[in-house]
């Protein structure tokens, strides 16, 4: 029996029961109710029947949707906000990286003596009684954990699902499902992912990030050997061997996992096949073929995943190989929630229907000639894969990369690798820093990264001045690719405009 066989025995076409919420959870206030992980939590709450108030600093697309679905949510940060819901909050939820401990908020909680607990234990208390598939990694959390919820979908499952982005099909990044699968992004960033209770976890890629909170690359890479130590027993690890941070990973984690009865599915790109293949690898991808629209992949299935080296073919709606890999990542994740019920072609449908996430990559339009596409990308590595899986839709097109770096910690730390990351493009204009819950550094900003791009990368330090940078350099048969983690986002639109008015 294969071992993707005896872990299909929960059922996930079946209904769930574990879905009332505890007594502390029935009235619940959330500061920063408008960011893309407490909105999403909150929808959660909503649909099993809970009260929620909330307030953000502003309003939006998020908070707009909130208040169709029966959230009271107020613009502004002030200790009445409290009071929004009869009787007041039950416990009021918050994040570490996002809202400071001084917000009035959270003081008039302390000071009412109302219990003040972060969003990963709310979302860990709703995962209970849930067979978990959670997606952790330093890149590619959000199109993976994407991308496995349209898999299941597809297959006729029904997960509830907690997504760090917006699935462009259903447009929310959250969903209290009918189903016993609860798929969530298992954010690293402040070590909150060891919470979360896992069943099946995928490991993208391991490589030193968030260093403002864990201070070392040592005490980061600890947080992912902790995770797949927390995986239950018979659990699956489905793990990218193509990064020598998860080879390196497993490595340290395997005598642990193996006492612990849980298994290791491995994928990668020509991880040598036949003699050469660890034990451990189940999928290889042999053959990818990219396009303007995407790619297709030949894939090579080995035992236990399967009874018989066999093939699957793959079909990725995103350009680059960065998203094949990925999106195996996801068919490889739903077969082993799954198990044998739903084979693995059927899953794999689901990826090739899958139209993506916002801000991943995202086509935004064109004018006079040009297409504009925008993505989340804020470290060396996701700059890189995606400005070569731009490079692969460009054609015969240049690529013109506008990059707002993301946080100061991470600008004077990478600035060197965004540089060379950067010189993938054709031409590079650089915006200044979006500092995000960051102080400024003296003398850190966007020059830095411009300054070692050594005459290839263009400093434009007043948003005011992006547009008519942009326009300097682009022309017909161009694409123009906005990159960032901030508000960069908003000037795609304002791109698109001014190419409109140039026709």
């Amino acid at each position: 029996m294969a071992d993707s066989e005896k872990r299909g025995s929960d059922q996930p076409m079946g209904q769930n029961e574990s879905a009332e919420l505890p007594a502390h959870l029935q009235r619940v206030h959330m500061v920063g109710i408008g960011g893309a992980g407490m909105s999403g939590l909150a929808r959660i709450l909503l649909a099993r029947g809970g009260a929620v108030s909330g307030s953000d600093a502003k309003d939006g697309r998020a908070v707009l949707a909130l208040r169709t679905r029966g959230a009271v949510v107020t613009i502004g940060h002030d200790p009445s906000a409290l009071d929004s819901l009869p009787d007041g909050p039950t416990v009021v939820v918050s994040t570490r990286a996002a809202i400071p401990d001084s917000n009035p908020e959270l003081v008039e909680a302390r000071e009412r003596g109302i219990e003040v607990v972060m969003r990963p234990a709310v979302l860990a208390t709703l995962m209970s009684g849930y067979r978990t598939l959670l997606v952790a990694g330093t890149h590619g959390k959000t199109s993976t954990t994407s991308m496995a919820v349209a898999a299941l979908q597809h297959s006729g499952a029904d997960p509830s699902f907690a997504v760090g982005g917006e699935l462009n099909e259903s447009g929310t990044n959250a969903h209290h499902g009918s189903g016993t699968v609860f798929v969530a992004e298992a954010d690293e960033s402040d070590g909150s992912l060891l919470e979360y209770p896992a069943s099946v976890v995928v490991i993208t890629n391991i490589e030193a990030d968030h260093l403002d909170f864990f201070g070392s690359e040592a005490a980061y890479v600890e947080v992912f050997d902790k995770f797949v130590g927390g995986v239950e027993s018979g659990g699956v690890v489905v793990a990218c061997v193509d990064d020598p941070g998860v080879r390196a990973m497993l490595e340290r984690t395997e005598e642990a996992l193996t006492a612990n009865d849980v298994s290791v599915w491995g994928y990668g790109h020509h991880v040598g096949g036949g003699a050469q293949r660890p034990d451990h690898v189940v999928a290889e991808l042999m053959e990818f073929t990219t396009g303007p629209d995407g790619g297709i992949s030949r894939v090579r299935l080995y035992p236990p995943l399967v009874d018989e080296v066999s093939e699957l073919r793959l079909v990725t709606p995103m350009p680059g190989v960065h998203m094949a890999l990925n999106a195996l990542a996801a068919v490889l994740a739903g077969h082993a929630v799954l198990g044998q019920s739903v084979p693995l072609a059927q899953i794999a449908e689901g990826i090739a229907e899958f139209s993506g996430v916002r801000r991943r990559f995202e086509y935004r339009g064109s004018a006079d000639g040009v297409r504009v596409y925008d993505d989340y990308a804020h470290h060396p590595t996701e700059v890189r894969a995606v400005l070569s899986a731009a490079r692969a839709t460009a054609g015969d097109g240049r690529v013109v990369a506008v990059f707002q770096p993301h946080l100061y910690s991470r600008t004077q730390e990478f600035a060197r690798e965004f540089a060379t990351a950067l010189r993938l493009a054709d031409e590079v204009i650089v915006a200044d820093v979006y500092g995000a819950r960051e102080e400024p550094l003296p003398g850190v900003n966007g020059g830095l990264i411009a300054a070692h791009m050594r005459g290839r990368g263009r400093f434009v330090p007043d948003l005011s001045e992006l547009v008519p940078a942009v326009l300097d350099v682009v022309a017909p048969g161009d694409i123009v690719l906005t990159l960032g983690a901030g508000d960069i986002t908003m000037q795609g639109p304002e791109i698109l405009a001014a190419l409109g008015e140039r026709e």
